[in-house]
């Protein structure tokens, strides 16, 4: 693998990875708070970002050692008001910068394992800096979320709201692939 996509997918598990364990804790103050249903969305856009880290750290199999990983990464938690700011600071980062940039040179490296890593996380992570931005302003006025079941797909990490697809709109899994978070 070219070593500056290798790099970037490094980097993708580390900001994954610390993205799961930052929504974790994020859902269990909005728990305290009594925000139940923004506590659940935190825990399914966690899991979302698990299956994230893992589609990188698989094409990642050719590593052996130890290596640095760059990655953006929220710090500072507060209240849930703070918490969704921030859920969609790193969002718009890999929205607007980290993935656009990553997917592009991959391709030019010929990259397609990386590429299409890339794109599946990309696709997801529109949907989750959306669903925040809704939970921050029902926050922002008092109030819980109105969320249907959010379902994640095991295979590539996409979130939705409702009733999981026949197939994923991102990788084709089938629906029985999709977690659903009630």
């Amino acid at each position: 693998m070219r070593k500056m996509t290798e790099q970037h997918l490094i980097n993708a598990f580390g900001g994954e990875s610390q993205a799961h364990m930052r929504y974790l804790h994020f859902g269990n103050q909005a728990e305290k708070e009594k925000y139940d249903n923004v506590a659940r969305l935190f825990r399914a856009i966690a899991h979302a970002e698990y299956v994230h880290a893992g589609d990188h750290y698989r094409e990642l199999r050719h590593l052996d050692g130890g290596f640095v990983a760059n990655s953006m990464a929220a710090f500072g938690p507060g209240d849930s008001v703070k918490n969704l700011k921030l859920a969609i600071a790193g969002e718009t980062y890999e929205i607007e910068e980290m993935y656009p940039t990553y997917i592009e040179v991959a391709k030019f490296q010929g990259e397609k394992g990386a590429q299409r890593s890339f794109e599946w996380s990309y696709a997801s992570e529109k949907l989750h800096k959306q669903l925040f931005e809704r939970a921050l302003e029902e926050v922002n006025s008092g109030k819980d979320i109105e969320l249907d079941t959010i379902q994640v797909c095991e295979v590539c990490g996409y979130t939705l709201e409702g009733e999981a697809p026949d197939r994923c709109p991102v990788c084709g899994a089938l629906k029985d692939k999709f977690t659903p978070f009630k």
